[in-house]
């Protein structure tokens, strides 16, 4: 089970961290990752850290956002930093790996402008 937190609104310029925490079992050869749906959008991959700490971030966020992870905690985070208004979005953890596929609940990022 995954539980995200740390949306909320700010303004364009600003910085937020999500976190999500996995609970039970999980592994140690896993792939954490944060993804975003805008309305009236498909859910896209914003970024992406695998078991040896290998990051991918999409184009749109490189050299703002920076993904993190604390196994000793199973926690995924991504820190964001600028905001932009185009990052308001739904904002959801997945945990991949053998035998699992899990979605934590979206948390709601707004940025005004």
């Amino acid at each position: 089970q995954l539980q995200a937190s740390g949306g909320g609104l700010v303004q364009a310029g600003g910085s937020l961290r999500l976190s999500c925490a996995a609970s039970g079992t999980i592994g140690r050869i896993n792939t954490m990752s944060w993804y975003h749906q805008a309305p009236g959008k498909q859910r896209e991959l914003v970024a992406r850290i695998f078991s040896d700490s290998t990051t991918y971030y999409a184009d749109s966020v490189k050299g703002r956002f920076t993904i993190s992870r604390d196994n000793a905690k199973n926690t995924v985070y991504l820190q964001m930093n600028p905001v932009k208004p185009e990052d308001t979005a739904v904002y959801y953890c997945n945990l991949a790996g053998p035998g699992i596929n899990t979605w934590g609940k979206g948390t709601l990022v707004t940025v005004s402008s």
